[in-house]
């Protein structure tokens, strides 16, 4: 997978807009994409949450020269938002605004590399990312194996579990601006803090190299075992969840806080706070982002005054009331 650096800005001389057959307008000129670009697109099922609104205009683009087009035909004033598993997102019931970028298997490659170096697409999944390090003999990225999500995400919020981040791993990645223009990031223009990154919030992530150290195929393969064994037994992975509902305090962990409140097993709509795990909210069948959210803040009111501890969402919740 080779790396962007900076890619000029291509003149294709289309118009920044195009009528399509229902007179609709569309973001860009089509002319050339072979990606597809659909209009009101139903969110929900991309989510893990399995709630929320549409995007004003989903683009799942056929690789990077076709995001790469259509970003540079793309009107700079419309938001921009990369979309990967959505495992940790709420999209809000009215919707999302601009763009949602869906990043398919065009930007799924995993390549091992020399001096213990992955380059990934920011569509690989972590668990790939880590079988793909097992293989090769590569330690360090056992803990991708306990993050559900894909490395775009990964990236751009510092994922980490089990006593790792992308920040202790990640040597650098690429992007690609709303103008088309492409950037070599490294991890320390990034600047990385506990789940947050510096990155322009329309900036997308294209790819990313991760660097290890050498290691044991069965012994890296036994950690990644005990992670996930760790978290079927106290998570609750098999509903409609959107993982870790908030972050961590440096010598407090949140669940604890939330159960401290009395929140365990609270319900606002269709939305719960997961009785096995507390700093889980569950849709259980029919929950709105309204109900999810909503539940989250009055989980956040019960322990301030509880604790007077004002806890920080970890998910990320984007779009229209």
């Amino acid at each position: 997978m080779k790396q962007l650096g900076e890619i000029p800005r291509r003149d294709n001389g289309e118009a920044p807009f195009a009528e399509t057959a229902g007179k609709s307008r569309t973001p860009v000129s089509t002319k050339g994409l072979r990606g597809t670009l659909t209009p009101q697109a139903p969110l929900a099922k991309l989510v893990w949450f399995k709630a929320g609104g549409k995007a004003d205009w989903l683009f799942e683009p056929a690789d990077m020269d076709d995001l790469q087009l259509f970003l540079e035909r793309l009107n700079n004033d419309l938001p921009v938002m990369a979309l990967g598993l959505g495992s940790n997102l709420i999209v809000r019931d009215g919707g999302v605004p601009g763009v949602v970028i869906k990043l398919g298997k065009p930007f799924a490659e995993i390549e091992i590399r020399d001096d213990n170096v992955l380059a990934c697409g920011a569509g690989a999944h972590g668990i790939l990312v880590a079988s793909a390090a097992r293989d090769a003999g590569i330690a360090g990225m056992e803990f991708m194996r306990g993050i559900p999500g894909t490395v775009g995400g990964f990236v751009r919020m510092n994922g980490g579990a089990y006593g790792r981040e992308v920040a202790d791993v990640l040597t650098d990645c690429d992007v690609i601006m709303p103008n088309g223009r492409g950037h070599c990031l490294t991890a320390r223009e990034l600047g990385y803090s506990y789940r947050h990154s510096e990155l322009p919030a329309n900036a997308v992530v294209i790819a990313a190299r991760f660097k290890g150290v050498p290691g044991d195929p069965e012994a890296i393969g036994a950690k990644m075992d005990r992670i996930a064994a760790a978290r079927e037994e106290a998570q609750p992975l098999r509903t409609k969840t959107g993982g870790s509902t908030f972050k961590n305090l440096p010598d407090r962990k949140a669940w604890q806080l939330v159960d401290d409140a009395g929140c365990r097993g609270l319900t606002l709509g269709g939305a719960q706070v997961s009785e096995k795990h507390t700093n889980f909210l569950i849709n259980t069948g029919d929950a709105t982002s309204a109900d999810i959210e909503g539940l989250g803040e009055e989980v956040r009111r019960r322990v301030y005054q509880k604790s007077g501890v004002a806890l920080d969402w970890e998910i990320q919740r984007v779009g229209r009331p």
